[in-house]
Formats: C-alpha cells, structure tokens, sequence
C-alpha cells in the first residue's frame, strides 16, 4: 500500500492510538499536510546538488510499525554490542522508565540495566508521548535541520512511533553509555520511521549510543529518521550513532543538534549501509562558549552512494565549533559533501573549522565537496576545506612487502585514516565497537 490518506488515516488509528493525547494526532495531521504539501527535491535544488533525489522516493513503500523492534538499554562491558550485528542482549525487549526503577533482566535473568538517577527518563517514543507528553511537545522538532530534506521530516513526524526519548534533569550525569538499537525485519518495501529526542537540562551529561541495522538482506526498504538532541547550559553531551543498514536500503537521517550556554556536544555518526544514503546535520551554537564537534566516518563500496549535507549556526559570541567529516571510497562508489558555516552578525569572536576528507581507494569512486563560509560578523576565526587522495604507494607496498595481503593492507590504511576521529571519542568500548564495525565492511 503507497503512502496516501488511507495508509496515513490507518496508521493513525492503530491499537493503543486512543490512548495519546489530542496535540500528538493534531501535530501528525499538520506534519502529514505538510509532507503532501511540499514538492519532492529535484537534482536542480542547491540542497540536493551533485545527488540522486528520484532515487530516494518513499512514496510507493508502505508503513511497518509492527516490524520495528527497538531497544533501550544503559550499557556496560558486558551489555554493549559488539562489533558484529547487535548482540543477543541488545536484541531482548528490555525498557527503561522512569529513573530509580531496580534494574530491568533479560531473558536469561542476567541484569542488564542498572537503575538510573531518579528524574531521568528513557522510554519509547509513544511511551513518553503518553506520559510527558510536555516535554515531548515542548522540543519535538523544535528546531528542524532545514537541509533540505523538510518533507522527509514532515513525513517521520506524520508515522512517528518508533522511537526514543531520553531526558537527563539539571546537574545529572550519566557516567555510562544509552543505548538505542533500532532492528528492522519488515518484509520488501516497507518504510520505518526511527526517531530520538535527547534532552538535557542544565549541567547534565550524558552518552548515547544510537544503532540503525535491519534484516531485509536483498529486499529494498526504506529507513526515515530523524533525531532532535538539545543541550542545555553547561551540558555535556556525546552522541554516537552507526548505521549499518542492508545492501538494498534507502535512508534519510536528519540531526538537529541544539548548544546552549557553555555547552558541549560531540555527535560521531558512522555510515557503512545501505544502497543510496543521505545524511543531514545541523548543530546550532546558541550561547556564549557552546561548542559542537560534528564528526562522520564513511565506508562507501560497490556502487553505493552517501549524501552528506551539514550547517554550522553561529547565533551568539564566543562559540567553537569544529566539523570532521572523512570517507573512504572504494569500487564506484560516490560521495557528496555540502557544509556550510554560518556566522550571524552578533557572534563574533566565534570560532569555527570545517574539513571534508576523501580517501579515494579506485579510480572508478567519485568524490564531490562543497565547504562553504557565510560571515555576517567581523571578529571571526572561521576556516574550511576540503581534500581528496589516494593512498600514498609507498605505504601500501610498505606493508605489502612484509607479507600483508593488499586487502588486509587497505584495511589497515583506512583504521589509520579514521583513528583520528575515533581517537576523539573517550569511551573506550565506543571506540572498540565503532572499529570493529568499519572492519566488517572490509570483509564482507
């Protein structure tokens, strides 16, 4: 069934719907106007330059809330996933609620969530909708990307569900990573709507760890997400999120990154799946001392294609930001890269940097950057650029030459050229578990 008014009406008065209240029906209505009101992205919009837009058409897949199994967990060595697909214990339908619950057990018995701090929430989407539901509507897309990809936005928040919600009070912190995995086995041509709202108050912190995988192997599906994560004054916050979608899934992700006062957030997004992937990301800088770190690893094989559209906003004075986005393309695969920093007339002092690097593995892969600088102020430190490279021959005969095989070897030159991202990342198992998933690309 293609995406129209009977799916949408449908959708909307699935089991458990009666239950949530009347702004969340209304506020999907509007996002569905929304999405049929908006023309689909043409290859001639500056948004969607050097990309395929008639290939990401989600019109003729059908909604499968029912095949959308996520999972919350509070990790632990022992409860993180590994390299490899999610681990069995990230596969139990474990739930966090609200903070000072006894720990949560999976099947086997084993406690695998540790309570949280009482005030936190972390529950599914609907699950929060129904109980702060407040909170909820104060920050759901409060602050759209606004990248280009505004009807796919309306179209997450038109079949939202499938979801997650985390809230950390005022000088809490979490010292342990939040673990989200969304783990789709819908039939061929379904479409699923992921999405994550994190927000912290003032002097909080916290780590989550955000996992995008499904099951459908050959089949084609549809993947539409959206995340809104906000910081408050003082915050800390460090997302991380690895998609590893199979070969023949279609997605968008949009992230919307808010920074205030003195905040900190650091978002590493991993980007290894898929047939034709487009990613979006805008953080906003909104108080004196914010700084964002916005940083990407791609792996692009085959003939895959990833779009990578990010904006950093400069609203106040004395903000940094930092962006780092770096691709490693083999076989004909094509990457875009499109940034953009803006500084607006009241943020000086500001100081922003951004680089797109490509590391170009054959000469069949194409590489496409596009840095931009827009300066409204004019006390400024602001710098971008962009690079595209092949492996210098001397390094890879170095270790060819001691016995390594050229597929090892071209495994071993690209951990190099990411560890400089991960290096960034202070929890050691992220690190581990993001390494030991660039690695499976390399030996599929």
């Amino acid at each position: 069934m293609p995406l129209d008014n009977t799916t949408f009406e449908t959708h909307l008065a699935a089991p458990g719907a009666g239950a949530l209240p009347q702004w969340w029906h209304d506020a999907r209505r509007a996002a569905w106007g929304k999405y049929r009101a908006l023309p689909s992205p043409a290859v001639t919009d500056e948004a969607w330059r050097f990309a395929n837009p008639a290939a990401l058409e989600p019109g003729n897949y059908t909604p499968a809330p029912d095949y959308t199994n996520i999972t919350l967990k509070v990790g632990q060595a022992s409860c993180l996933p590994d390299g490899g697909e999610a681990a069995a214990k990230v596969g139990q339908a474990s739930r966090l609620s609200d903070g000072g619950n006894a720990a949560a057990r999976d099947r086997t018995g084993i406690p695998v969530c540790p309570a949280l701090p009482a005030g936190v929430i972390f529950m599914p989407l609907a699950e929060a909708v129904e109980k702060h539901g407040g909170l909820v509507r104060e920050y759901l897309q409060r602050h759209p990307a606004g990248l280009g990809g505004e009807k796919y936005n309306a179209l997450n928040l038109a079949f939202a569900g499938a979801g997650a919600f985390l809230y950390v009070p005022d000088n809490i912190k979490i010292e342990t990573p939040l673990v989200i995995s969304h783990n789709h086995a819908g039939p061929a041509n379904s479409i699923h709507f992921p999405h994550t709202l994190v927000i912290l108050g003032a002097g909080a912190g916290a780590t989550v760890f955000e996992r995008f995988n499904n099951t459908a192997g050959a089949a084609a599906q549809f993947a539409c997400g959206v995340n809104d994560l906000r910081a408050g004054p003082g915050a800390n916050l460090t997302y991380v999120g690895a998609q590893n979608w199979a070969a023949e899934t279609l997605a968008f992700q949009s992230n919307s990154i808010t920074v205030s006062r003195a905040a900190r957030v650091l978002s590493l997004n991993l980007h290894l799946g898929g047939r034709l992937a487009r990613h979006e990301s805008h953080s906003r800088l909104q108080g004196p001392g914010a700084h964002a770190e916005m940083l990407a690893l791609t792996v692009a094989g085959g003939a895959q294609q990833f779009d990578q559209r990010t904006l950093q906003t400069h609203q106040a004075p004395g903000a940094s930001s930092n962006l780092l986005y770096k691709n490693a393309l083999l076989d004909a695969a094509k990457t875009v890269f499109s940034g953009l920093i803006v500084v607006e007339p009241d943020a000086q002092k500001t100081d922003a940097y951004q680089s797109n690097r490509n590391l170009m593995l054959s000469d069949a892969a194409e590489a496409h950057s596009l840095p931009g600088l827009e300066i409204q102020a004019n006390d400024v430190r602001c710098t971008h650029g962009a690079t595209s490279a092949r492996i210098p021959a001397g390094q890879e005969f170095y270790l060819r030459s001691r016995g390594i095989d050229p597929g090892r070897a071209r495994e071993l030159l690209v951990a190099g050229f990411f560890e400089e991202v991960l290096d960034k990342l202070e929890n050691d198992e992220l690190h581990a578990i993001l390494g030991a998933l660039i690695q499976t690309k390399f030996r599929q």
